[in-house]
């Protein structure tokens, strides 16, 4: 583990998968970390104790990114445990695939309550928030540049999440915050995973052309780059970290 910095990192949906990973590289990094997680506490807990045994620090925030005064709370326990945020990784969120004309009035509504609107919540809060010279990272999805079947709900609330992004990164003018988002293509997490067949897996994992699906870590290591002091340029930007599948 490396020394501690002064910085402070919220990730949501950081009990597992992506979010997971990147609660751990920060911690390895030096970063303070606030675990954000919706219901599942156990897991969230194992990954502080698991970050705190190597030496780093953390918290455990329950928060429905989709409620706007929950969202102010878990803001308001990170400063009052650590004084600021200088991290917001937006990483929360949830897919299910349909065809849009089976999709109901409920599953529209959830997919951009979470993804959305959950995105919103934060960045809203982290501009009155957030110290200056602070670091913003969202999460879209290389399925925007597939248009698969099945997609079409997911990918509007992600599109709008890059919308967001790029206005949201020059309305932050002369605070030193950088606001990215990264697009990851398919990430062997229970997410991407749940209710596929192995057929299907396999699919997907010949798509890029390195051959492979991608790994949690490996979106980790973009959004550490991205929050570090060698990406200091890099602002109203998508990165598709994908394998080249698009």
């Amino acid at each position: 583990m490396q020394q501690h910095t002064d910085r402070v990192a919220i990730v949501t949906g950081a009990s597992r998968g992506i979010g997971a990973a990147i609660a751990e590289r920060l911690a390895t990094d030096g970063f303070t970390v606030v675990i954000n997680y919706a219901g599942d506490a156990a897991s969230a807990e194992k990954l502080a104790r698991r970050i705190e045994e190597k030496g780093g620090r953390a918290l455990t925030a329950r928060a429905d990114v989709a409620d706007p005064d929950a969202v102010k709370r878990m803001f308001d326990a990170t400063e009052a445990a650590f004084g600021g945020i200088d991290v917001l990784i937006n990483n929360a969120g949830i897919l299910k695939t349909v065809a849009l004309a089976e999709t109901s009035d409920e599953e529209f509504d959830r997919h951009f309550a979470i993804n959305t609107k959950g995105t919103f919540n934060t960045l809203r809060e982290a501009a009155k928030r957030m110290r200056n010279g602070g670091r913003i990272v969202n999460f879209s999805s290389t399925t925007l540049a597939l248009n698969l079947p099945g997609y079409a709900v997911y990918n509007a609330t992600k599109a709008a999440v890059e919308a967001l992004t790029h206005v949201f990164a020059k309305e932050l003018r002369g605070r030193d915050i950088t606001v990215n988002t990264v697009a990851p293509g398919p990430i062997a997490t229970d997410l991407f995973l749940s209710g596929k067949s192995e057929e299907l897996v396999a699919q997907f994992a010949k798509m890029p052309p390195l051959e492979r699906l991608g790994q949690p870590d490996d979106i980790a290591s973009v959004v550490a780059f991205l929050v570090g002091p060698d990406a200091g340029w890099v602002n109203g930007q998508v990165l598709r970290a994908n394998g080249g599948v698009a």
